[in-house]
């Protein structure tokens, strides 16, 4: 907006001089995003995990449940602190907030590393990272390129969302390397400093909102993003979309997050040795890009919703997979990447479905919302696995459940109807 004599008038791209949608420069803000993602708070942390615990708990004798409760420790308190990092992100900028976060993750990650044997205490590290860190999460990034895109939206969201799967797949070999080769106190210092060494410049130098610039005769005090049409949050929580999706997601979060902390274990249960377990899991992180890309691509050609149900009856196949008596090798690979190609969607489905129905006025506090809901949904599913597994030996009734909840979350979502008609800025 801009103001003249008093009066406030709209900014258009096209008056403003800003880069058209779908340009060469949006495409380098998803390349950024991309960069930025994959430095941040989702992605780091829970590929690490499995690598540092056993260090952790021959250090100090932490049970491997303990350990794996400080992924329940970051849901939980990602529940509150996203949708306030998304409320900073509509009022200040995607662009300062992730600058920030990432300086403030990457130093708290990395006081990991100094970790001393008090339980408590590294779970008060946990719930510190993830206050700071909520601002690299996916709805910072996904505000932005969401305001780049109109024709190709899908297909950006999803580039810019491989970042989480690029983590899963280079970090893990990197994460052991350094472990075995300076200690598990060191690999935290250094993974720690990635995203303020590869993070924090990238986003510095390349990623950048749809800023209105100065018109000729009309003067701004600040430049500010381009105000687009859209729901407040308010209007956006009595509306149907919004509870459908709330459910659904919380079904789809569970199905998906759940087998992931676990899939190690699962296949154990399944008698595949260790060599072959590593084997199996080594196509998750590469199934995860493809079904960020590839889902992407989806979305920009065919209705959401139904995108979403056809693509969730994948790792529905994968659970019930994993969930039988007995399974060969290529059929737990199968699983495997089925589960990748899920969770690879999960997060460009969302961020899509919001765009469309929501609009983006208050994108950033709506995708903070929702991202409770995931939360919530995925802190719950490893715990409720486990617990399963404690009580029966077996994984077998919790995928049969995951199966269950990825059919009715995805058929959910067919009854959200049309996409609504938002106004966008020219260009």
């Amino acid at each position: 907006m801009a103001t003249q004599a008093g009066t406030t008038v709209p900014v258009s791209a096209s008056a403003s001089g800003l880069p058209p949608r779908d340009s060469r420069a949006a495409w380098v803000v998803v390349a950024a995003s991309m960069v930025g993602l994959a430095m941040g708070l989702s992605p780091l942390p829970f590929y690490t995990i499995g690598m540092f615990a056993p260090e952790l708990q021959q250090e100090f004798g932490w049970s491997f449940a303990s350990l794996m409760g400080s992924i329940t420790v970051q849901s939980v308190v990602v529940m509150a602190s996203g949708p306030v990092a998304g409320f900073a992100v509509d009022r200040y900028g995607a662009r300062r907030v992730a600058l920030i976060s990432l300086v403030l993750f990457g130093l708290t990650f990395m006081s990991l590393g100094l970790s001393s044997g008090n339980i408590w205490i590294y779970y008060g590290q946990w719930v510190l990272m993830s206050v700071v860190g909520a601002g690299t999460l996916t709805a910072t990034w996904m505000h932005t390129v969401n305001g780049w895109f109109e024709k190709h939206r899908g297909l950006a969201i999803g580039i810019a969302s491989t970042g989480t799967g690029i983590t899963g797949f280079l970090v893990k070999p990197f994460a052991a390397w350094l472990i075995g080769t300076y200690g598990w106190r060191n690999a935290f210092f250094v993974i720690g400093a990635l995203p303020i060494l590869i993070g924090v410049p990238v986003v510095a130098l390349l990623f950048r909102e749809r800023l209105a610039e100065v018109v000729k005769g009309v003067t701004t005090a600040v430049a500010e993003p381009v105000v687009e049409a859209g729901m407040t949050l308010r209007e956006a929580l009595t509306h149907r979309h919004f509870w459908i999706m709330t459910f659904a997601f919380l079904l789809i979060a569970f199905a998906l997050t759940a087998p992931t902390p676990n899939l190690e274990n699962i296949l154990r249960t399944q008698k595949f040795t260790l060599p072959q377990i590593g084997a199996i899991t080594a196509g998750f992180g590469l199934s995860v890009i493809a079904g960020r890309v590839a889902g992407g691509w989806l979305l920009d050609r065919f209705w959401a919703p139904g995108c979403a149900l056809a693509i969730l009856i994948l790792p529905a196949i994968g659970s019930f997979l994993l969930s039988r008596p007995e399974i060969d090798a290529t059929q737990a690979t199968l699983a495997v990447i089925s589960l990748g190609l899920g969770a690879g969607f999960e997060f460009d489905l969302l961020a899509y479905l919001i765009a469309r129905y929501f609009g983006r006025r208050a994108y950033g506090t709506i995708y903070g919302s929702f991202y409770t809901v995931i939360a919530f949904g995925g802190g719950m599913g490893p715990v409720v696995y486990g617990k399963v597994f404690d009580t029966t030996g077996r994984y077998d009734m919790a995928l049969a459940t995951g199966v269950g909840c990825l059919l009715v979350g995805g058929a959910s979502l067919l009854t959200m109807g049309r996409y609504p008609s938002w106004k966008q800025d020219a260009g």
